[in-house]
Order: C-alpha cells, then sequence, then structure tokens
C-alpha cells in the first residue's frame, strides 16, 4: 500500500448497510431495466403504485433489499450498485457531504450502530 492508499478513507455504507435494511425504496417505474437500459433489474422489483416500483424485501414489517449481500453493521455492499435507483444514489452516509443525514442516523440506531462522527480536522 503506498501512501496515497492510506489517505482513503473506506466508505462507511461497506460496513454498514443499515438504511438498505430499514426504509422502502421506491422509485419511478421507468428506471427499471425493462424501459431503461442498464436500469435497475425489474426482477428485483414489485409494483407498489400505478408509476412506482419498490425494491423486493423493502415494502415489509422487517425490511431487507434483495440487492444487500453481506453482514449489517459488519460488511455489505449492493449487488446492483451501478444501477441502482435515483432514491438509492441520493441517499448520502450522514457526514458524506459535511452534514449529518438524520435518516442514516436513525436507520443505524435502529440496528444498534452509533451515529456516523465527522471527520477529524487536520492540523499540521
Amino acid at each position: 500500500m503506498d501512501e496515497k492508499d492510506k489517505n482513503i478513507k473506506p466508505n462507511p455504507c461497506l460496513l454498514c448497510g443499515a438504511c438498505c435494511a430499514y426504509f422502502r425504496a421506491s422509485f419511478y417505474w421507468a428506471e427499471c431495466d425493462d424501459e431503461t437500459k442498464e436500469g435497475v433489474p425489474v426482477d428485483m422489483t414489485e409494483d407498489l403504485t400505478q408509476f412506482r416500483r419498490v425494491m423486493k424485501g423493502t415494502n415489509q414489517k422487517n425490511p431487507r433489499c434483495i440487492a444487500l449481500i453481506g453482514t449489517i453493521g459488519e460488511k455489505v455492499f449492493c449487488s446492483i450498485h451501478e444501477r441502482r435507483s435515483s432514491v438509492c444514489r441520493a441517499f448520502d452516509a450522514s457526514w458524506v457531504n459535511g452534514e449529518p443525514n438524520e435518516r442514516c442516523d436513525k436507520a443505524r440506531a435502529a440496528w444498534g450502530l452509533p451515529p456516523l462522527a465527522p471527520e477529524p480536522l487536520k492540523t499540521h
């Protein structure tokens, strides 16, 4: 590992996954691959309304997205990351953009995980 790699902070979502097992992931129906090339795989969704689809597994009492692989709070990944929906693309972990995300904190708390903390300021 060179010096450059040592300064790269891992994506906190790869150690979490709580949002994928807490929220319903619903989005406009045309984001699926039956309408949009390289879109969300339609076989991983179900109809929610006439104009919205939902990721299978997220529209139930104890949600868990069908695309989530791994153990929440330890190591996870999205099996369709490059093809994920706009609702998933728009969800940022707390402090990724310098601000907390109350929804991220709420999902983490539901899984017994502490909220993410901002990066400490570096002084030289």
